[in-house]
């Protein structure tokens, strides 16, 4: 099986708007951002103007420790352009900080990807200028299963 890899540089970058732009900056230097809610500390993922939760504007980015666990994922077979090299994954993050982030899986087959498995951002160039977060797997670093309510304790 091909193993997941980031896309090469010269393939499309983002355009940041003024509300993103602390996250992209954030990628050029290899730190991964997210808004936390000052008044109720909830973590949000996207370049909100507000608080989804309490509605405060006031927001500050705060650095993630890149760590998280993949939450969903699919592969892309036929990509939008044809300058996305295939396979590479869509996936869904949830960070150790709470927000889930979308961004893609790398360093791994598609065969090996599972819900829990826990991942560590990297950065890859996309031009001179913009980084991209990947997440790669960590060696050993799958969720053990929630026993479910009944169950006997283990051992």
């Amino acid at each position: 099986m091909t193993l997941l890899r980031p896309q090469p540089p010269g393939t499309p970058a983002p355009v940041p708007s003024r509300f993103s732009a602390p996250y992209w900056e954030g990628c050029a230097r290899g730190e991964l951002r997210f808004l936390r809610c000052s008044r109720c500390h909830q973590a949000i993922a996207d370049a909100a103007r507000i608080c989804w939760r309490c509605h405060s504007r006031d927001l500050r980015w705060e650095e993630s420790r890149g760590r998280g666990r993949l939450y969903s994922w699919t592969i892309v077979w036929r990509p939008q352009t044809p300058v996305f090299e295939v396979p590479y994954s869509v996936a869904i993050v949830e960070l150790d900080e709470g927000p889930f982030v979308v961004s893609s899986i790398i360093g791994c087959t598609p065969d090996e990807l599972i819900e829990g498995l826990g991942v560590a951002v990297e950065f890859h160039p996309i031009n001179d200028r913009q980084k991209l977060p990947y997440f790669r797997p960590i060696v050993g670093g799958l969720r053990p299963p929630s026993a479910a309510p009944g169950d006997p304790a283990p051992g």
